[in-house]
């Protein structure tokens, strides 16, 4: 159930602010009525994403247990905790998505591809690789991504408007920093 729920607050904190909520606000907007779709095609498209990064994770890590490789992972997460400080924008290339395969179509391809290399996939990778557990990991990254974007879907401008994206990712941050913290912790013995 850790692995399940920490993966959950991971990436639903650090979603918020991220490029592809932003890209989720602009699907909305441009394809407005298609709510459902668009919803369904960045479900998919997570399921799809978070799935593969789970499994590298967790293979990665199967194959390198030594304390030099948790190290790595461990110091993964502080970096990943700096990084989500970082707001994000939506690149002009992804701004100019259109609609002509429909709306789950074209949410499905434009959200498995601007996830790729990101901070939500990143740290996916790392919690398959500390958990060890692919399935866990992917449903609770996806259920975080779903959260996230859920509502920015639905909601996206009266969102922005009131919650504070700086106050999120520095929630984010801090979590990414209490994992990594906390496996260094484990790794050098100095938890009971």
């Amino acid at each position: 159930m850790e692995a399940f729920l920490s993966s959950t607050a991971v990436v639903a904190l650090a979603e918020i602010g991220d490029k592809t909520m932003l890209l989720a606000i602009v699907l909305a907007a441009r394809m407005r009525g298609a709510h459902w779709a668009i919803l369904a095609g960045i479900f998919v498209a997570t399921i799809a994403n978070h799935a593969l990064a789970a499994l590298i994770g967790s293979q990665v890590a199967g194959l390198l247990q030594a304390d030099w490789f948790r190290i790595a992972v461990a110091l993964g997460f502080i970096a990943m905790a700096a990084w989500t400080l970082v707001p994000d924008k939506l690149d002009e290339d992804e701004d100019s998505i259109r609609s002509a395969g429909g709306a789950f179509l074209t949410t499905l391809v434009s959200f498995f591809l601007v996830e790729m290399g990101d901070k939500t996939q990143v740290a996916t990778i790392a919690l398959a690789a500390h958990y060890q557990s692919v399935l866990v990991v992917a449903a609770g990254t996806t259920l975080g991504m779903m959260l996230a974007n859920g509502p920015a879907v639905f909601l996206g401008e009266a969102i922005e408007r009131r919650i504070s994206m700086k106050l999120t990712r520095t929630l984010a941050a801090v979590l990414f920093l209490v994992l990594g913290l906390w496996q260094l912790a484990e790794i050098f013995g100095l938890l009971g």
